[in-house]
């Protein structure tokens, strides 16, 4: 059941971005926009982007990065959670030199 993606300049990011779908559409129950591995390898980075209708969860698992929280920037490593709420954005660089990998959750407002 697990789609992955590789998207080239998510959000504008350098690089690309390593999505792995654990649900689906049918499983998210219109409920959730997604519900996600993400790996953003060295040098890479996930653009700044804003959120509407919606908020996302991350959690980190590996890795190190650096969380632009509404234009606040961070240091975020494994076992951190962020949270973006309806109406405000976010964006997250790799600063390691080892794969950064979250989770990632959409919840519908």
């Amino acid at each position: 059941m697990a789609e992955v993606q590789r998207i080239e300049n998510m959000h504008g990011g350098k690089g690309h971005v390593i999505i792995k779908c654990l649900l689906g559409e049918k499983e998210l129950n219109g409920k959730c926009g997604l519900y996600a591995e993400v790996t953003i390898e060295p040098g890479c980075s996930l653009g700044y982007h804003e959120h509407h209708g919606e908020s996302e969860t991350y959690y980190i698992l590996f890795g190190k990065g650096e969380y632009d929280d509404n234009g606040v920037k961070r240091e975020v490593k494994a076992g951190d959670v962020t949270f973006t709420p309806d109406n405000h954005g976010h964006g997250l660089v790799n600063i390691g030199e080892e794969d950064l990998v979250f989770m990632a959750l959409i919840i519908f407002d």
